[in-house]
């Protein structure tokens, strides 16, 4: 099985902490170039350190997804002469809430930060991939886009926005040899679950270790993933392994989601 990427350069969006950094050191440790995209220079700084292959040149850019035209703007600093072959779609998600009761402009804020954020992204990066002959996009989204989660109202409905476009995208960049798949972390140890446990003890007043043992329950393997179990689907999917693989969504939830 090949899952040599020495030869590739790769940009991991929120990568400085959670799944963005583990997914950043994943791909690290299979010999990528990687560049951490997120917009705190110091928390990439410290990420940048803890990259296996430091002789590949890992570097960083500060970019801020909750507006996208600086984003657009500091895209114009990464370095003319490098193609990228791996793009990872990665950022926090909305905050939590019904729907009924959401704000209009929560929606407009999740949707310009997650979609055009991603459409900004593939389109710069894109042409490179197809010059290379060889792409990987990686959405990192959520289970939600299969099972809508109660209290997730506005990212339930964002995050099936983005799984859509991705499918249509796949579609459109398969014949150049770019695939286009989406991972959906279920529970997983990072500052975004410790932020729906709390919110669910407040709800529910239950303390928080009573909260989060109620929802271990509701995973067949009975408890929280590590970023670095995301991370190793994400790097599989990055591959020259995964080439055939095309337009899915792909849980990584422990069997948590009741949907096929």
């Amino acid at each position: 099985m090949n899952l040599d990427l020495s030869d590739k350069n790769a940009l991991v969006c929120g990568a400085s902490a959670g799944i963005g950094a583990a997914s950043a050191r994943a791909l690290a440790a299979l010999g990528a170039r990687v560049t951490l995209v997120a917009r705190n220079a110091d928390k990439l700084t410290a990420v940048l350190q803890t990259l296996d292959h430091q002789e590949e040149g890992h570097d960083f850019l500060v970019a801020d997804f909750s507006d996208p035209q600086q984003l657009k703007s500091a895209l114009n600093e990464l370095p003319d002469d490098r193609n990228y072959h791996i793009l990872i779609n990665n950022t926090g998600g909305p905050k939590g809430g019904p729907i009924y009761s959401a704000d209009t402009s929560e929606f407009t804020q999740a949707f310009s930060q997650h979609l055009v954020c991603n459409q900004l992204l593939s389109q710069a990066l894109v042409p490179g991939m197809q010059k290379e002959g060889y792409g990987r996009i990686i959405n990192v989204i959520s289970t939600s886009v299969k099972q809508p989660i109660d209290g997730l109202g506005v990212s339930n409905t964002i995050r099936g926005a983005v799984a859509n476009w991705a499918k249509t995208l796949a579609n459109e960049l398969g014949p150049s040899g770019v695939t286009v798949n989406n991972v959906l972390p279920g529970f997983t140890a990072t500052d975004r679950l410790a932020d729906i446990v709390k919110n669910a003890a407040n709800k529910f007043q239950k303390t928080e270790e009573e909260a989060a043992a109620f929802m271990r329950q509701l995973v067949p393997v009975r408890r929280f993933a590590q970023p670095e179990e995301i991370a190793n689907a994400v790097a599989f999917l990055a591959s020259p392994a995964a080439s055939y693989i095309n337009g899915i969504n792909l849980p990584v939830d422990g069997g948590r989601t009741k949907s096929l």
